[in-house]
């Protein structure tokens, strides 16, 4: 298994329809509803269970482990059916939230380089590599993520997958939601919005049983409570709304959930492993390591901004080079805004977190460059910047290929931990 590349939108589903083919009555599969562009909302179900589990895969566009995860661990309830039979739940899995998004982004899985990664010896079956990964990046502005649907006030309206993974969250009523998501690169994490009795230290183990390392103070969720490194738990006086650095305000669809007794779990499993962001030891001056992050972030953006304007004017004219311009330059603009936040809250207090941070400053400029060099046609001064600043984020942080094989693992452990706790 180690080296098996994710599959793509379509490999996804044909292999779900031959699962359910094969093993009738065990699995079933349905659409739930449809994306922006007419794409079905695929849910596949396990067990007869009255109460439910509901995971959701494929939020976020460029994060395709969720879905392998999700398959797998369905493949896994057919074959052994008192695995799910002794919770009495039935187990449903929306394969893809974002098939859209999914679509753009999935064009990496199909060009990998199959070089090494660094650090790494020879390779097993291709493993991607970063600059790979980013020619090909995709994800979506902020507003056009389905996890996140505007607030009431917001005039935009609300997008149609947002609205079918209400409707499911409303008809099923989990006991718990699972929302299965992937970083590029760092350590793993896991976000709880109750505390869970035992969860934390389950999966520390899980975590280390895999050699995965977690991410000591992940600042993501700067304003939830780190019950334990790499876990972290909703304050009970935490509103309901998410605000992100682009000034958009939402309600996730896991924070939705709660009105029902569900508590939902976000499980992060990273793509590149970085060590140095386990790291507990304090460091001597937090304020000056934010410093440093904020200036890599702010001069990667200004130099990006002087690359774009030296090609002169250009629009993007598809919808593909449209949808990434919007995100490129959604990213370029957000800067000040994350600096702010950074300078109010207490980071940068231990090696692990000014690794993450390290990491945040460069990989968002990335994520912009990516975006625009497909944007605006491959341009070759930003195709060099992208090759460039892919290199050196995976050599300053020896970023390593984690296997898809322990990605998924890590989340399907994960996920039957807290289904125990829980159910």
């Amino acid at each position: 298994m180690r080296g098996t590349p994710y599959p793509t939108l379509g490999e996804l589903l044909r292999r779900a329809r031959a699962t359910v083919a094969a093993r009738p009555g065990a699995l079933r599969l349905r659409a739930v509803g449809t994306s922006r562009a007419g794409r079905p909302l695929w849910l596949l179900s396990a067990g007869h269970g009255p109460r439910h589990i509901l995971t959701v895969a494929g939020a976020h566009a460029n994060e395709p482990v969720g879905g392998v995860t999700s398959l797998s661990l369905a493949e896994r309830f057919a074959r052994e059916p008192a695995l799910l039979q002794e919770s009495g739940c039935t187990w449903n899995f929306l394969l893809c939230l974002d098939p859209d998004g999914a679509s753009l982004a999935g064009r990496w899985l199909t060009g990998r380089s199959g070089e090494r990664p660094p650090g790494e010896g020879p390779v097993a079956e291709a493993s991607p590599t970063l600059r790979g990964y980013y020619r090909r990046f995709y994800r979506p502005a902020f507003a056009a993520q389905p996890e996140f649907p505007p607030v009431a006030s917001d005039p935009r309206p609300v997008m149609p997958e947002s609205e079918a993974l209400v409707r499911l969250i409303d008809e099923l009523r989990p006991v718990v939601q699972f929302s299965l998501h992937g970083v590029e690169v760092g350590g793993s994490f896991l976000q709880l919005t109750r505390a869970v009795p035992g969860a934390a230290a389950a999966y520390r183990r899980i975590a280390a049983d895999l050699g995965i390392p977690l991410e000591h103070r992940p600042f993501d969720g700067m304003g939830w409570l780190a019950e334990s490194p790499g876990v972290l738990v909703l304050p009970d006086s935490s509103p309901t709304e998410e605000r992100d650095p682009s000034g958009f305000t939402s309600q996730a669809t896991w924070l939705y959930a709660m009105r029902h007794g569900t508590v939902s779990a976000v499980v992060e499993a990273p793509f590149w492993s970085v060590a140095g962001v386990s790291d507990p030891r304090p460091v001597a001056e937090p304020r000056r390591e934010v410093a440093e992050a904020s200036e890599i972030l702010l001069g990667r953006a200004k130099q990006l901004e002087a690359v774009v304007g030296e090609l002169g004017p250009r629009s993007p004219e598809t919808p593909e080079e449209i949808a990434h311009f919007t995100a490129a330059r959604e990213l370029m603009d957000i800067g000040p805004g994350v600096v702010d936040t950074w300078n109010s809250a207490e980071l940068a207090t231990t090696v692990g977190n000014s690794v993450s941070l390290g990491v945040a400053a460069r990989r968002i400029p990335l994520r912009a460059a990516a975006m625009m060099r497909q944007a605006l046609g491959g341009a070759p001064a930003l195709d060099t910047l992208v090759e460039t600043w892919a290199r050196e984020l995976a050599s300053t942080f020896d970023a390593r290929w984690v296997p898809v094989a322990d990605q998924t693992e890590l989340q399907i452990r994960t996920m039957l931990a807290l289904a125990r706790a829980l159910v």
